[in-house]
């Protein structure tokens, strides 16, 4: 057990120690200071060349957003379609078919938004074409869309006054040039080298120890796996995700997974202080993110670690902890540990099957996606957590009756409305898909589809519930993890978690823009002595109690009815 906290430690701290420097160089790229990667500048022009975009051409927030959203519609419509006819297309040695209309119109929502909730086996789901040329490549443009989202809310914080808030074009592409290439690059070759598969022939058949014709599905899993972590995306080449040999072999890549999807996230608040030259400001920051993930996190590992009560009233010994759902190789607290940061960034990725964890590891699981801004993803993490500060700036200056300002600027009504809306959205959307999938288990179960609601639960009771409520949960948070003992593969589960996917993407990310460009605009106001500090602790625990207040207790009756109805069940 202590070699086991002491691999979870070093993880961290690793974590924690290149995160800090990548925040500094992404700081550089954004602001257009010289870098090491500076010889990468003739492939930006190119592509800027090619592409006919003009990068000294500053967009206001409005057509920042335009420009996001035109571009994430093409995307859309080229990821249906390759989903649609990759049986017909190249790179399927094991002769895949096209994926039905409804499954491509959640897997393609799915990736697009960086959330890779997978309703269909990996190895039997998809071909090497769609693997490649669809969900590698949005794994790409997905991240990078929430990276430039965030440099153009970083541009608006540090400018007195403007509209002039940078080229979205130009950010996008260095977030991949200059960000997600490179280190996608060295991450690939580590896992080459240590037992993923990099081969495009189709499946291996040998003879296992029992006598058994076993066929084993390979690919290029290497490189798609580096992007899927470091972009926070998730989505596995295989069904069973990183619990899988192939796509997980040993503890070495299995860290290496574990830094590389928290890295970008954490390194993004460091950029932020020093893109502002406010690193007490990035430190509170974090300091709020960090103390949120410690307080998920412990419960976590002390329930995993103390293994299951029903089975110890058995008289069956656990001392290894809870092993269900478990690989050996890497034990519960580490488990554990994955599934904490999985859930509170937006990667969604698993190294154990998160439905067997005990009930109170669901709970916390469930938090982190449910306040979703706990270092979050790449670039929507900070946005999430912009949303608050907003409401913590303005709760304070009503306590102590001054206009509210935050960075030189008032936040007047306007504002606060919109991150009032995006704030309230969340649980929204979330609670609102809960209910109808309820009603249709209780009172249409056994309706005449081609899946009956019936069928959908194989956990009747509290676990069924909580299935349900992390379906939407994770959709929501656009993570993809899942309890997999619901039954989603059909049209109505494809439909209602596409529609909370998008929504859930793209509404907290015009909110945080809308408001950083309409502040952006206002009168720079000096800061005075009555002025309220943003880089103090007294002001990172005001932020950590509106998120408890907004985030985390508005989900407390389903967690009522879910997990936490669970727990008590096995004492």
């Amino acid at each position: 057990m202590n070699t086991e906290l002491t691999g979870v430690i070093f993880t961290y701290l690793l974590t924690l120690a290149l995160a800090i420097p990548l925040g500094r160089y992404i700081a550089k790229v954004f602001k257009g200071e010289k870098t090491w990667l500076d010889f990468l500048a003739p492939l930006d022009r190119f592509i800027f060349r090619f592409s006919g975009i003009d990068t000294k051409r500053e967009m206001n927030w409005k057509q920042h957003l335009l420009a996001l959203l035109t571009i994430n519609s093409v995307w859309l419509i080229y990821a249906f379609v390759c989903l649609m006819a990759q049986g017909h297309l190249p790179l399927n040695p094991d002769a895949n078919p096209g994926q039905s209309a409804d499954t491509a119109f959640n897997t393609a929502i799915s990736f697009l938004v960086n959330c890779n909730l997978q309703h269909y086996s990996g190895e039997s789901g998809a071909t090497y074409f769609t693997q490649h040329f669809v969900f590698m490549f949005l794994h790409f443009v997905s991240a990078a869309t929430g990276i430039a989202a965030l440099v153009v809310v970083f541009r608006a914080m540090k400018d007195k006054v403007t509209d002039k808030l940078g080229n979205f074009w130009e950010y996008f592409v260095k977030s991949i040039t200059r960000v997600l290439l490179p280190i996608s690059f060295v991450i690939a070759v580590i896992f080459a080298f240590n037992g993923m598969t990099t081969s495009y022939a189709g499946k291996d058949t040998f003879i296992s120890m029992q006598g058994d014709t076993v066929h084993v599905s390979r690919g290029p899993v290497a490189p798609l796996v580096a992007i899927k972590h470091l972009g926070t995306n998730g989505g596995g080449w295989f069904g069973a995700n990183s619990a899988h040999p192939i796509e997980n072999p040993n503890y070495l890549t299995n860290t290496v997974e574990l830094v590389a999807q928290v890295a970008i996230p954490i390194a993004l608040v460091f950029a932020l202080g020093f893109y502002l030259n406010k690193k007490k400001f990035a430190y509170v920051i974090f300091g709020v993110m960090t103390l949120g993930m410690l307080m998920l996190l412990i419960p976590t590992m002390n329930a995993e670690l103390n293994g299951n009560p029903a089975i110890a009233k058995m008289g069956i010994s656990q001392p290894t902890g809870a092993m269900e759902g478990k690989e050996v190789r890497f034990g519960p607290a580490n488990s554990a540990y994955w599934s904490i940061m999985t859930t509170i960034i937006s990667t969604g990725s698993v190294n154990s099957m998160h439905d067997s964890a005990m009930p109170v590891s669901g709970t916390m699981m469930l938090l982190g996606m449910m306040v979703n801004c706990f270092y979050g993803g790449c670039g929507v993490g900070i946005l999430n957590f912009y949303i608050f500060i907003i409401v913590a700036v303005f709760i304070s200056g009503l306590m102590v009756g001054r206009t509210p300002e935050f960075l030189g600027r008032k936040i007047e009504a306007r504002e606060m409305k919109i991150a009032s809306l995006i704030a309230l959205l969340h649980p929204f959307i979330i609670l609102v898909g809960l209910a109808i999938s309820s009603y249709y288990v209780v009172n249409v179960a056994g309706a005449d589809w081609a899946v009956k609601p019936s069928t959908w639960l194989n956990n009747p009771g509290t676990h069924g519930f909580s299935e349900m409520l992390y379906e939407y949960t994770s959709s929501a948070a656009n993570n993809g993890s899942g309890f997999e003992g619901l039954g989603d593969g059909n049209i109505f589960w494809n439909y209602t978690t596409g529609i909370v996917m998008i929504l859930g993407r793209f509404l907290p990310i015009i909110g945080p823009l809308a408001i950083a460009g309409l502040l952006a605009n206002k009168k720079y106001i000096p800061e005075s002595a009555g002025t309220l500090k943003s880089d103090t602790s007294t002001f990172g625990l005001m932020i950590f109690a509106v998120i408890v207040i907004i985030a985390a207790l508005s989900f407390f009756p389903s967690l009522a009815l879910g997990p936490i109805a669970e727990h008590f069940s096995l004492k």
